[in-house]
């Protein structure tokens, strides 16, 4: 039975009761139809906020694997770095340095991809500072691969000519010196026999009777033969290979022409007193790669003992007058 409602009224003073028509009933209905709409449209707004839905849940999952992955793939890289840089060391200071090959710098071994930006198609993506980080890293990493293997590719052919290199360095004494005594001067800064002042002297002198055989002192092919009034006076210069140079002045007479193959030890010219001069004598002087370097470091021991190298560094070194 529904409650009857009353209505004070005050001009009777006595409480009406109150009739419920249509408009009451559609009236109340609106009004709860109303509240039912507010309420459902705020927990419409809010619900996503709140709680996720089943698909929202499966994405943070899917999401939280591919950081997974991301972060096990940059500790795997950070272990890829160390291996590679210790595969790179090993090439310089080993392999490299063995066969004399140029070093490659790190600016080389390391350097990105310059031009348009390679990355932009992950700029819009979800963690893209991560993503394109990682890109960038692979992308160093496969650089530095490509160059190692350019490198060893380098080194497996040095190593296949290792043994046509040897013949190709200077490894012997220009002349025949097996007492050590025609050591005359070596490599530093020495008395100019004409100005008396201290000078540079790059190379070796050795001091001999005028017509003593001068050899080469590895395989190479003769590039140059000049005969000049001053400095290197007539001289004789062979290309090795493997960016060595020998030089061999103040000769008497030539044994060899131009374009000529030579082996080490053969009988290349004289020495003499011509040019700058100041006493029979060969100037001797070893090139690498376009650089004059000491001599002395190209005597190996199939030609000097320890005890006769150590005896022809100890005169070469005398801070004595040059002959030229």
């Amino acid at each position: 039975m529904s409650k009857v409602k009353y209505r004070y009224n005050p001009e009777t003073l006595s409480y009406d009761k109150i009739n419920k028509g249509s408009k009451y009933y559609i009236s109340r209905a609106s009004i709860y139809f109303m509240f039912v709409l507010l309420v459902g449209m705020l927990t419409y707004l809010i619900y996503p906020y709140v709680f996720q839905s089943p698909v929202e849940k499966r994405l943070e999952r899917e999401n939280h694997q591919l950081l997974a992955q991301y972060d096990i793939m940059n500790k795997k890289l950070d272990q890829l770095e160390l291996v590679l840089e210790d595969i790179e060391l090993r090439d310089e200071n080993i392999y490299r340095t063995i066969f004399q090959a140029d070093s490659i710098p790190s600016s080389i071994r390391r350097a990105g991809f310059g031009g348009v930006n390679r990355y932009r198609h992950l700029e819009d993506m979800d963690n893209a500072e991560l993503v394109i980080n990682t890109a960038k890293r692979l992308d160093v990493v496969m650089k530095q691969l490509y160059v190692q293997s350019t490198s060893f590719d380098e080194v497996i052919s040095l190593a296949m000519r290792k043994e046509e290199m040897l013949r190709c360095t200077p490894a012997i004494m220009p002349i025949s010196n097996a007492d050590l005594k025609r050591t005359a001067s070596g490599w530093g800064y020495r008395i100019h026999p004409i100005y008396k002042v201290k000078k540079f002297h790059e190379g070796m002198d050795f001091s001999a009777p005028i017509g003593t055989d001068i050899y080469a002192t590895a395989d190479g092919v003769v590039t140059k033969i000049t005969n000049e009034k001053t400095g290197y006076g007539k001289r004789i210069e062979v290309d090795h290979g493997f960016g060595y140079t020998t030089l061999y002045a103040h000769l008497d007479e030539f044994n060899v022409r131009r374009g000529q193959k030579v082996k080490r030890g053969d009988v290349i010219g004289y020495v003499g007193n011509t040019g700058g001069s100041t006493a029979p004598h060969l100037h001797y002087e070893v090139h690498v790669k376009g650089k004059k370097v000491n001599p002395q470091h190209y005597y190996f021991k199939e030609d000097l003992t320890a005890e006769e190298y150590d005896k022809m560094i100890q005169i070469s070194s005398n801070s004595n007058q040059t002959f030229d």
